[in-house]
């Protein structure tokens, strides 16, 4: 396998092979799937990383006393955008496997 060379691609990417139905989300069906699956895990997400933020608030507020409002927003900066990161990064990985797009790039080695 030479990674060096450059040369023309037989089949563009996303494209199927000629007499093969598409795959991944270059069919459309599936592709309205897979992204209505990921919305799904983002909203789980959303709902975890909101529950999660408001317990350290309240967790923060018994140990410590009452919080500046900077304060809660930090906390749900901080937690809940790490939540949210870590879902979206976790979801697109997902995506990625799921419509076969890691085996296209396989396929194009």
């Amino acid at each position: 396998m030479d990674h060096g060379s450059h040369r023309p691609m037989a089949n563009p990417p996303n494209q199927p092979l000629a007499g093969q139905p598409p795959s991944g989300l270059t069919d459309h069906d599936y592709a309205r799937f897979a992204w209505a699956r990921f919305r799904s895990l983002l909203a789980w997400m959303t709902l975890a990383a909101a529950t999660i933020a408001a317990a350290a608030i309240v967790l923060l507020a018994y140990l410590q006393g009452p919080l500046h409002l900077v304060t809660m927003f930090a906390i749900l900066g901080g937690v809940g955008g790490s939540v949210m990161l870590a879902g979206a990064l976790m979801g697109l990985t997902f995506l990625s496997s799921g419509s076969g797009h890691d085996e296209d790039v396989e396929r194009i080695d």
